[in-house]
């Protein structure tokens, strides 16, 4: 596998009704934008939130195959960025364990950045997650 000097990985998750049917998707590109990886899971019925969380936790474990010195995590979701830059604390029961995996994960990389992006931005990483969900809904 090739080493790359940088990373940069972009992750969204969403459930249609919240909680209801939910997907994530995840991109993961050179420093150039040359995208390495794409990433999509169907999560069966959850919350947009544990969504967000998977779709960051499956990004971070495709980006540490590769040992980036350096991972730039652009992310939709404020309360994620919020959450894992510790200026929000995880108060949801259902999100701590989801957390504590980003965080063990987050550890294994070199510097990290996480940085919130406006949804428009983020619309690679939507449309996997949308793909999961459909596929799911089909029983693919």
């Amino acid at each position: 596998m090739l080493k790359h000097a940088m990373l940069v990985l972009e992750a969204d998750g969403g459930s249609r009704g919240n909680p209801g049917p939910a997907g994530a998707g995840a991109v993961l590109r050179s420093a150039s934008g040359e995208i390495i990886r794409e990433m999509k899971q169907y999560l069966g019925h959850t919350t947009n939130n544990v969504a967000e969380y998977q779709g960051l936790i499956m990004g971070l474990g495709a980006a540490a195959e590769y040992k980036p010195d350096r991972l730039l995590v652009r992310l939709d979701s404020e309360l994620l960025v919020r959450q894992l830059n510790g200026i929000y604390k995880v108060k949801s029961l259902h999100l701590k364990p989801l957390y504590q995996q980003a965080l063990a994960l987050l550890q294994q990389l070199g510097e990290v950045e996480i940085i919130h992006i406006p949804r428009a931005r983020n619309n690679q990483a939507d449309a996997l997650a949308n793909q999961a969900m459909d596929e799911g809904a089909q029983g693919k």
